[in-house]
């Protein structure tokens, strides 16, 4: 098992490894460097969320119809060469936007989409393969195992292109996310070798798994308090932690002239503190209590903000580094702590319908965060006439929102939670809402 543990973990780095680019280094190039919106590039960036829907469906499609024997291995094959194909095509919209609108726009919308229903396809299918392949008992370390290599692959593809592209240049950019294209390929092609066992016969067409319907998933938050505190508390947490993404990079240019190689090296400086803040999690988890693990990493995130914003205000680059390490290893501590948290948020005769509930959650967040930052930072930049007032209005923004989601923490009760899903009527008010 752990070969293929170490399989998945490689496809789950190649899939997360093709962001990079995007939410690194073509971010920084189209905000800063060609000046183009924020808003147009954050309404680029939450493409892959609008087709997250999608992922449901996906994944009771491959369950019903094999390809050659194979339920999985052919969509993550489909979806890892859709990101692919989606980052080596990236650059071209960043050169076109500015030279031929309309026609950018048009390549924007087909690589962010391709990028975005590869995702989508191959996401739903290797964590399903790994759902198949690990059984109950191995499953955390199968998801521990995936998650570190990915960190570790999102560390150095970000030292890479800081290293590729140390300057704008389109053809240095374009050789570059064909390069990181073809190493998240032949990861990938190397995860799924042997990866997936092949069924025979038409017993084994069967879903192994039971389909929710949005009404069950709705009735399942809204009919228990605990479920619907938890469902806004993930939203206001991830939409903060994750909005920023696309605004770091373009900040670190504006605030402190930082150079394309430097802002590169961002992504890898959080995500180094965050593998870090993944192994200090592991050594609390069953030492200390998870809402206070998750605490501690929502606010060493907040005041991670805080210090962005005032190494903003006054203008001090090593405020800045200092603010991105806390926000890197809250971010870690936080993810950790509160993937623990959501697991004891379900039960055992329903956890598909609560595991959707949260994922919708994560994907909601995504896309409210992403857009947020954008629309948000453009309004502000406009209303003031300073464009680095935008970035530091989001910040804060996004430090209100965990300060928020702190306050909430402490409503989660995990008993009450068990207690009101247990009731009797409890499964019947569900069914009830899909007649």
């Amino acid at each position: 098992m752990f070969i293929k543990r170490l399989q998945l973990a490689l496809i789950h780095t190649a899939v997360a490894m093709t962001l990079v680019p995007i939410n690194s280094t073509l971010n920084r190039v189209m905000i800063f460097d060609l000046g183009i919106s924020k808003t147009l590039f954050t309404l680029l960036a939450i493409f892959p969320y609008l087709l997250s829907p999608i992922q449901v469906a996906i994944g009771s499609f491959a369950d019903r119809h094999p390809i050659f024997g194979y339920r999985r291995v052919p969509y993550i094959l489909a979806g890892l060469i859709l990101c692919v194909v989606g980052v080596a095509v990236s650059p071209q919209v960043a050169i076109l936007i500015s030279q031929n609108f309309t026609l950018g726009i048009i390549v924007g919308i087909l690589a962010f989409g391709m990028w975005g229903m590869g995702y989508n396809l191959s996401a739903v299918s290797y964590l399903s393969l790994a759902s198949e392949l690990s059984g109950e008992k191995e499953r955390g370390k199968t998801v521990a195992t995936m998650f570190t290599l990915m960190v570790i692959g999102l560390i150095a593809t970000g030292i890479s292109l800081s290293r590729m592209v140390p300057t704008f240049d389109p053809l240095t950019l374009q050789r570059a996310f064909l390069i990181v294209a073809g190493s998240a390929l032949t990861l990938g092609l190397l995860g799924l070798i042997k990866l997936e066992p092949r069924f025979g016969g038409s017993a084994d067409l069967s879903p192994q798994s039971e389909t929710y319907t949005v009404k069950q998933m709705t009735a399942a938050i809204t009919e228990n308090p605990v479920a619907k505190i938890f469902f806004v508390y993930l939203l206001l947490l991830l939409a903060a932690i994750l909005g920023q993404d696309v605004l770091l990079e373009p900040f670190g240019a504006q605030a402190f002239g930082m150079t394309l190689e430097q802002t590169s090296r961002i992504v890898s400086i959080t995500n180094s503190f965050t593998l870090i803040a993944f192994i200090v999690a592991g050594f609390l988890d069953g030492r200390v209590k998870k809402k206070y693990v998750a605490q501690s990493g929502n606010l060493a995130a907040l005041l991670g903000f805080v210090i962005i914003v005032i190494s903003g205000l006054v203008a001090n680059k090593n405020l800045f580094y200092v603010g991105i390490t806390l926000l890197g290893f809250g971010t870690g501590i936080s993810t950790i702590a509160n993937l623990s948290l959501m697991f004891d948020l379900t039960v055992p005769e329903k956890v598909g319908l609560y595991i959707g509930a949260w994922g919708f959650s994560n994907g909601l967040s995504r896309l409210v965060g992403l857009l947020m930052a954008g629309i948000v930072a453009d309004l502000a930049t406009q209303l003031t006439g300073n464009a680095l007032s935008g970035y530091l209005v989001v910040f804060t923004i996004e430090a209100l929102m965990l300060f928020i989601a702190a306050i909430m923490l402490y409503s989660i009760d995990v008993n009450v939670f068990q207690k009101k899903a247990h009731e009797p009527d409890f499964t019947e008010k569900v069914a009830l809402a899909t007649d």
